[in-house]
């Protein structure tokens, strides 16, 4: 009877949560699916029905999809890229023991508080195309003679955009990783000293192997975080086609050209790059951690 009673306290606990994320997540998951079946733009309200995957087709066959693809993959490659390699770096210079230690923190923290919108609009005050900080900067220092206009060429703005998500998207690598090294038992430097290793060689042999299954964890978050990018780039460059990505196109798709069918398309075949990149992130995550 106690194990009845126990499991029944169990599903009284979780019903709760079960029926927030019904209502919440799946059942939008489920309406959208269908509606991407359907033909459904509302400046032709009438003109409705089941048109199973042509809407997909459509979109696939769409040049906008296709430059909005390749402008995200491009923001993926780069937002994941410096993510990593300065949330380690942050990671290694907060993994010590000082007496501002706490503040070191707080301040790694920060960008990663910031709202999108928020982090957008001061970045570009900084990348302002005429004589904004960053072009301030670099005439003083006399790397340039002339203003940069950053917001004016496709792959400038886009590694201007890459550049302000990936300074909010640091700091929680940055965390991970430092919880990956604090994780890490001394004995292993200690036998690895006693051993003729150098730092060069703990970090190789010891740190960075055991490091992998936290860096997995913040690659998987920065490529999620790539492929929604949203705010910044309209806070950079509003909704125009240079910085369009996919998530734009399927906004613009659905609230601007008011044809839900499509945009419910995009937005699923965003949904499946995201699990698809989460899925190959997660099994090498699990064969990390099994190894």
């Amino acid at each position: 009877m106690k194990k009845k009673h126990k499991g029944a306290l169990g599903i009284a606990l979780l019903l709760p949560i079960i029926i927030i994320m019904a209502v919440l997540v799946y059942y939008p998951i489920i309406k959208t699916f269908s509606y991407s079946l359907q033909k459904m733009k509302l400046t032709a309200p009438q003109d409705t029905g089941f048109v199973g995957l042509a809407n997909y087709r459509c979109v696939l066959e769409s040049d906008s999809f296709w430059y909005s693809l390749q402008n995200t993959l491009f923001l993926l490659v780069v937002v994941v890229l410096f993510t990593t390699v300065f949330g380690i770096c942050v990671a290694l210079m907060l993994n010590v023991d000082t007496k501002i230690s706490g503040l070191l923190m707080a301040a790694a923290v920060l960008p990663w508080a910031l709202p999108p919108v928020v982090n957008g609009i001061i970045w570009r005050f900084i990348f302002y195309p005429g004589y904004g900080f960053m072009n301030k900067l670099l005439i003083g220092l006399g790397v340039i003679e002339q203003p940069i206009e950053w917001m004016s060429r496709r792959f400038l703005l886009l590694f201007v955009v890459a550049v302000v998500v990936a300074w909010r998207s640091i700091p929680f690598t940055a965390i991970v990783c430092l919880a990956g090294l604090r994780a890490i038992p001394h004995e292993f430097y200690e036998a690895a000293r006693i051993d003729g290793a150098g730092r060069w060689s703990s970090f190789r042999y010891i740190t960075g192997p055991l490091m992998l299954p936290f860096i997995g964890i913040g690659i998987t978050s920065a490529s999620i975080t790539a492929i929604n990018i949203f705010d910044e780039i309209v806070a950079l460059a509003g909704y125009s086609d240079l910085g369009k990505n996919l998530l734009i196109e399927s906004y613009l798709t659905t609230f601007s050209f008011l044809d839900f069918g499509k945009g419910s398309a995009l937005t699923y075949i965003i949904m499946l790059i995201s699990a698809i990149l989460g899925f190959f992130y997660l099994r090498n995550l699990t064969r990390e951690v099994e190894y």
